[in-house]
């Protein structure tokens, strides 16, 4: 049993050798003729896909043969329509819901992230199915990955978000990045439960969104900033007209008005590029009550802040180890766009729109939880923006520090009662 045990293993981590070669081989290839004269999709027919498959095993006595050493027939079918209608060997870790991300260094070291923890996959591919798997998962992006463009950002079909280093960027292997989507806390609710934050935090942010309050999430890579952005905005009231702009599409909100925007790269004319400064200006004509952008990197954090001066409310995110490290970091990005935007606008303008930070993180035990919730005063001294944290973590708990957050009139107008809310007795 351990050999066919074995046997199985090596057929499920390996797409080359003995899998795609022989009696093996001819039915992959008889299955992909069948559907091309067929006209089936085996991307939204799966059921006519398998049945053509166990068809064509059926009618070949060598390759049933092959799969009568192999414990469960049915892995062996799984097998088969995973490289004609899926993405091959990675298929399986692509399903599995346990696995947050695979990552590719080399063909033969392929890793997965399970509860924010990395380990080493019995998963091994050859160079040409890597660079195979990474055009497939292209063809429905649009996007392309070549010497003149050595990295590309992309979103598969179920969501995942794909990222892709080619050499000679790379030393020598192509470099594949697939997080995949998975967003198990649509709510604040949801976040409760699983512990990212406490209960009157959560009610907090929430009356924070229904104010209509500037919100920055910031946290480190896998720390959970999008699914906290997602939770938020799912509090927006269904009234509001969202509009989302992102490098590549991640979020997913539960809105009736909400449109999505992603970048697009530059043809091979090198025209046609849309990057994210393009989308927050156009986003602004699509009359939105909320502007979302997904990651604030670069020179487009200007484009955020004057559509904050202008009373657009609006929500972003950011890589900062801090909520104060954040406000800063919000500071000097906008000074990107150009010699001529100084620290005497950036600063003021920064203190004066943005209202609450959040600050989450990602634990050794791979959980995620808010660290500081921090609200912006708007009183600059010299370069430095006064803040206060309304919550922040003592002794593990997110607690309370019993200071109310600036901008009492926006909870006011929405009939809520900070007092009972958060229990503060004092002003920022």
């Amino acid at each position: 049993m351990a050999r066919v045990k074995q046997r199985l293993d090596s057929y499920q981590v390996k797409a080359t050798g003995e899998l795609m070669s022989g009696a093996v081989g001819d039915v992959i290839q008889e299955a992909r003729t069948r559907v091309r004269t067929g006209g089936i999709n085996p991307h939204e027919q799966a059921i006519e896909l398998r049945h053509t498959v166990e068809d064509i095993l059926a009618q070949a006595p060598a390759a049933s043969n092959t799969a009568s050493d192999i414990e469960s027939s049915e892995s062996f079918v799984d097998i088969i329509t995973n490289q004609l209608s899926g993405f091959g060997s990675l298929q399986p870790l692509l399903d599995n819901p346990g696995i947050e991300e695979i990552w590719i260094n080399e063909p033969g070291r392929i890793f997965v992230a399970r509860n924010g923890k990395s380990e080493l996959t019995n998963v091994i591919l050859g160079d040409a199915e890597v660079r195979g798997l990474v055009e497939r998962m292209l063809a429905s992006s649009g996007r392309r990955v070549d010497l003149s463009n050595p990295f590309v950002d992309a979103t598969l079909p179920d969501g995942s978000r794909l990222h892709v280093a080619i050499p000679d960027i790379t030393r020598k292997h192509w470099s594949v990045n697939i997080r995949k989507f998975i967003m198990g806390s649509k709510s604040l609710d949801a976040l409760v439960s699983v512990g990212t934050l406490s209960d009157q935090a959560a009610a907090f942010l929430q009356a924070c969104v229904v104010s209509g309050l500037n919100i920055v999430v910031a946290g480190a890579t896998q720390a959970g900033k999008t699914t906290l952005m997602n939770a938020l905005l799912n509090c927006a009231p269904s009234s509001e007209r969202i509009v989302t702009c992102e490098e590549v599409f991640e979020l997913q909100l539960t809105s009736p008005d909400w449109v999505a925007l992603q970048t697009r790269q530059a043809s091979l004319e090198g025209t046609g590029e849309i990057p994210l400064r393009r989308l927050i200006k156009e986003a602004l004509r699509m009359r939105p009550s909320r502007l979302v952008v997904g990651e604030v990197r670069q020179e487009e954090a200007l484009d955020l802040l004057v559509a904050m001066n202008a009373g657009m409310p609006s929500m972003c995110s950011l890589h900062a180890n801090g909520s104060r490290e954040a406000i800063s970091k919000l500071c000097l990005l906008p000074m990107l766009a150009g010699s001529n935007v100084s620290s005497e606008f950036v600063v003021p303008t920064v203190a004066s729109v943005v209202d609450i930070v959040i600050h989450t993180s990602i634990r050794p035990d791979g959980s995620r939880r808010v660290q500081q919730i921090t609200s912006v005063s708007g009183r600059v001294e010299g370069n430095n923006i006064e803040t206060a944290d309304i919550f922040s973590v003592q002794n593990g708990n997110l607690e309370p520090q019993g200071i109310f957050p600036g901008k009492l009139e926006r909870f006011q107008a929405h009939n809520i009662d900070l007092t009972i809310l958060i229990g503060a007795s004092r002003w920022v």
